[in-house]
């Protein structure tokens, strides 16, 4: 007679008669439903915390790409007789033109950048101003497709493109005039004197980032140079390309298109360090709620440990009527390892389902604790990010049923070896 095949039909039936019997009977104890809870929640926070990980690197990454330069090209800079180093680029449009013509290079445009004083009646605010030509800042995506946008960019040569962070600290609205106070303005007789000009805000955008919206303010590229005594030279050329993430394959070819004397500085030099620790994070915290994972499943096998001892005579029974150990070990298998199955199951429902509606809980949360939960000029961003992932959800799976099947291998051999005679002696 040939053996029957492993999992068979009656292997099943007898664990599921196992898993519904009620406790009384010796059928699933306390211990199991406590380890199925623990599986759903160990997978739950898992997946949530995977998806805010995702989510914050998303955010912080697409903010950056969206509203600053991919690269950088710089001058190396030369010291002038007054012993002051000059950094300034003369020969700006023909640099642009060589850097554009770089493959996967979409844009190359010449960029003036100072610090001023904005002012309007009595309220004052830092910001860093950046002279732009109008076409190359209606390429930029966080400012030019601004979700928050308010005015017309079109008119951006007859005044100024701010922040929204600015314009809400100094009370602007589109048509408002704001002053531009520069220390280093009009060269006298007497000395350098500050520099005041009024210009009309013709456009108010939204990056994304706190430190963005309320410190970025933009300016005519040819008003720039005269407003920061820059009349015939550029400070760098702002480059953007196709695949930013793939930046550092394009350092290279800038740097050969640019010539001697240029340096390319990309979005990794400037955020690599943040980027890094990032991931440093990321990967601690995969440990730690990997190790939860392993506490929650481990509760199965003092669940299986006592549905063993308290099925003995039925196991001793099944023994003498032919079935093998393999038959037997297969069974309570199957028994430790639904549960691992459901609980992964219901943790990647919650953990998907936290994920997708992340907005209304957390709105929800921070309706209950009274706002003021999450402080954009702490973190940079406006509200907690959250990106599902199928990479991040099968890992999750992955990790809670490897780890649910081996746990339930001990209990399961400790039941496959019962000796069937031990086992029915005072039965």
């Amino acid at each position: 007679m040939a053996a029957p095949a492993p999992f068979s039909r009656f292997e099943w039936m007898i664990a599921w008669r196992y898993l519904r019997a009620r406790r009384s009977e010796g059928g699933v104890s306390v211990m199991t439903w406590i380890s199925l809870i623990g599986i759903t929640l160990a997978v739950f926070a898992l997946i949530a915390t995977l998806a805010v990980r995702s989510g914050f690197r998303a955010e912080f990454v697409g903010t950056i790409l969206g509203a600053n330069a991919h690269a950088t090209v710089y001058a190396h800079g030369e010291v002038t007789e007054a012993g002051r180093l000059d950094r300034t680029i003369t020969d700006y449009d023909a640099l642009a033109a060589r850097v554009a013509e770089v493959p996967g290079v979409v844009q190359a445009a010449p960029l003036i950048k100072g610090q001023v004083m904005a002012s309007r009646a009595d309220r004052n605010a830092g910001v860093q101003v950046y002279g732009i030509q109008a076409a190359d800042l209606a390429k930029i995506p966080g400012v030019a497709e601004s979700e928050g946008s308010y005015g017309d960019l079109a008119r951006f040569d007859e005044g100024i493109a701010l922040g929204s962070g600015v314009a809400r600290t100094l009370g602007l609205r589109i048509g408002d005039k704001v002053k531009l106070i520069s220390p280093n303005g009009v060269k006298t007789a007497f000395g350098t004197s500050p520099r005041v000009n009024a210009y009309e805000v013709v456009y108010i955008f939204t990056a994304g980032r706190y430190d963005i919206d309320s410190t970025r303010a933009y300016l005519p590229f040819a008003e720039a140079q005269s407003y920061f005594n820059r009349e015939g030279v550029a400070d760098e050329i702002e480059v953007m390309v196709a695949d930013p993430e793939a930046i550092d394959t394009y350092v290279l070819p800038l740097l050969q298109a640019a010539g001697q004397g240029y340096g390319v500085w990309s979005w990794r030099d400037s955020s690599g360090g943040f980027l890094r620790a990032l991931e440093v994070e990321d990967n601690v915290m995969f440990v730690i709620l990997s190790i939860l994972v392993l506490i929650a499943t481990m509760n199965i096998v003092s669940g299986l440990i006592m549905l063993v001892k308290n099925k003995g005579r039925d196991i001793g029974i099944l023994r003498t009527i032919g079935l093998s150990e393999g038959s037997i070990m297969r069974v309570f298998f199957i028994c430790g390892s639904v549960t691992g199955v459901i609980g992964t199951a219901l943790g990647v429902i919650l953990g998907c389902l936290f994920a997708i509606y992340i907005d209304p809980i957390f709105s929800f949360v921070n309706y209950a604790m009274g706002g003021g939960v999450w402080d954009p000029s702490i973190r940079g961003i406006y509200a907690l990010p959250a990106q599902l992932r199928a990479g991040d959800v099968a890992s999750a799976v992955a990790l809670s049923l490897g780890l649910s099947f081996l746990v339930t291998i001990f209990p399961a051999r400790r039941a496959a070896r019962l000796n069937p005679v031990e086992a029915l002696r005072y039965e």
